[in-house]
């Protein structure tokens, strides 16, 4: 998967961002390296190394590095990636 050619521990500046759709069975169309979060709630992510976690987040902008948004165990909503 693509990181817009930055290196895994590079949690700089946003190049880009996208809405983010939880989905159990389908990965993000690049790595976020970080994920906004509009509404609070649970966040499941799978992480880069392929485990998984459940994070439970306050509304704001968290350095989350994640390849995946489980939509099971997900509540958090108004998710958005940044590259």
């Amino acid at each position: 998967m693509a990181t817009k050619g930055r290196n895994r521990s590079d949690v700089g500046t946003a190049e880009d961002y996208f809405s983010i759709t939880p989905n159990d069975g389908a990965d993000l169309s690049v790595e976020t390296r970080w994920i906004s979060v509009a509404t609070a709630g649970d966040l499941a992510v799978q992480k880069l190394d392929g485990t998984s976690a459940t994070l439970t987040l306050p509304v704001g902008l968290f350095p989350i590095r994640a390849k995946r948004v489980l939509s099971t165990g997900t509540t958090a909503s108004g998710l958005v990636g940044y590259v």
